[in-house]
Order: C-alpha cells, then sequence, then structure tokens
C-alpha cells in the first residue's frame, strides 16, 4: 500500500527527480539521482533518501520504462525502507502529458500472489457525484474501508476503469488495487471486478447486485468466481501503465 508523488527537476539540478512515498508506517523524501549504466538492463538512477541521523543514503533503484501498448514513458523503482523491497511506477496523467508538464504520481506495482476469496463481506455504493464508489471488504483477518476513483490514467480499453484508495493513519489517499466494470455474458448485468492488495496477496471479487438491489446504487462483494468473463487484465497485478 503505497501512494507519492515524483517531479521532474531542471537539467542542471543534482537530482533529476525529487518526491515523496508514503506508506502505512512512513513518510519519506525521496530524489532520483543519474548513475552510470554498465549495460542495457543496468538502472537509470539511484533512489535516496536522508536517514534519522541526517545521512544521505540509497534506498532503491530506478529505470526509465515505456508502456508495451501505450507507448507512454514511466519511471520504475525498487525501493527497501527497511521493511522488505517493493516496487512502484511513477506515471503521468494524460493532462499532464499534455502539458509536457514534469508531475509524476507514485502508484504501487505489487503481485504477491492470488489469494482465494474464502469468507468475504462487503459493499459499495456508488456516489452521487464525481463516478465515484465507497465501500468496505471484511473478513476475520482484515478490514478496508475504500474508495473507487475513476481512473483518469485510462488510454486503453483494458486499462481498468477505477482505482481502488484507502487512507493512511495521516489521511494520505493510498492505492491498493484497481476495478473493471464488466457485463456478464449470461444474464447482461453489469458488475465491478475488484482486485485488491492485502498484506496476504492480491485478492479478487466482484461487486454485484441482487434482484432487490438492481437498478439502485447499492452492490454487494462476493467471493470471485472464474467464469470465463473477468476483464482482460483483471489478473494482471495492480500495474498501471498509462
Amino acid at each position: 500500500m503505497f501512494a507519492g508523488t515524483l517531479t521532474r527537476n531542471v537539467e542542471t539540478a543534482a537530482a533529476q527527480y525529487t518526491g515523496m512515498i508514503h506508506g502505512a508506517r512512513f513518510d519519506i523524501a525521496i530524489q532520483l539521482e543519474a548513475r552510470a549504466k554498465i549495460s542495457e538492463r543496468s538502472p537509470d538512477f539511484d533512489v535516496t533518501a536522508v536517514n534519522k541521523s541526517g545521512r544521505k543514503v540509497r534506498i532503491g533503484t530506478a529505470w526509465n520504462e515505456t508502456g508495451n501498448t501505450s507507448g507512454n514513458p514511466y519511471i520504475s523503482m525498487q525501493i527497501d525502507v527497511g521493511l522488505g523491497p517493493f516496487r512502484v511506477n511513477a506515471v503521468q496523467t494524460k493532462e499532464a502529458r499534455a502539458a509536457q508538464s514534469g508531475a509524476f504520481e507514485i502508484i504501487p506495482l505489487v503481485s504477491n500472489g492470488l489469494m482465494k476469496s474464502g469468507s468475504i463481506s462487503g459493499e459499495l455504493t456508488a456516489m452521487d457525484a464525481d463516478n465515484a464508489f465507497t465501500g468496505y471488504i471484511a473478513n476475520m483477518m482484515f478490514d478496508l474501508e475504500f474508495m473507487l476513483i475513476e481512473n483518469s490514467y485510462k488510454s486503453e480499453e483494458t486499462h481498468p476503469d477505477y482505482r481502488i484508495e484507502v487512507s493512511s493513519p495521516r489521511g494520505t489517499p493510498i492505492r491498493v488495487g484497481s476495478a473493471w466494470m464488466a457485463k456478464s455474458s449470461r444474464t447482461g448485468n453489469d458488475y465491478l471486478s475488484l482486485l485488491i492488495n492485502t498484506p496476504d496477496g492480491d485478492l479478487r471479487v466482484n461487486a454485484v447486485q441482487n434482484e432487490e438491489q438492481r437498478g439502485g446504487q447499492t452492490f454487494s462483494i462476493i467471493p470471485f468466481i472464474d467464469s470465463g468473463e473477468q476483464p482482460q487484465d483483471a489478473g494482471a497485478g495492480l500495474s498501471l501503465v498509462a
């Protein structure tokens, strides 16, 4: 569960990018500093931060990448702040690319293996404005309240329609998953397919409407059953390449 921002600096700056990365247990200022490459797949940057003693330390590496389908550039980072390595991408919205802005948003790239849905309770409610949803999902091990926010990075049909966000203890929005609008080939009813990252792995569930709910704003979250109707990229982890 990570979030953050990254900004491209002027070419004369010592660090090519500066930003912040947030987690449930930390808020860290980071810099991306160019490093000499020894092969094509060598990292393009060192990711550095200042520790509690005031010493600058390297906490990871980063690569300049290009989306396979969109052709849009993004930055892939592997970072370790002492809790084990994790992966994130820094991507741009359509508006930021059109404006040739140096602003990027940091989103998680995680795939800890698919966990079984098991016994799941949850509900999703469409909000009156902003094409958003609010909801919760819970079992005996976790209880998450979250929001579905329209995905402003969507540029391909298979990209998620929504990003799933929770709030950190400080109130920082943290992306923990993706959601796709879908339609059952058997019944013709609309539903949402959700992929949520939990400490135990990636969790897939569906938000559907029963007969009493149909036509209203409330959906029930149920365990995912593989019927072959999943959206094309719903099993691709939380990666979002804009």
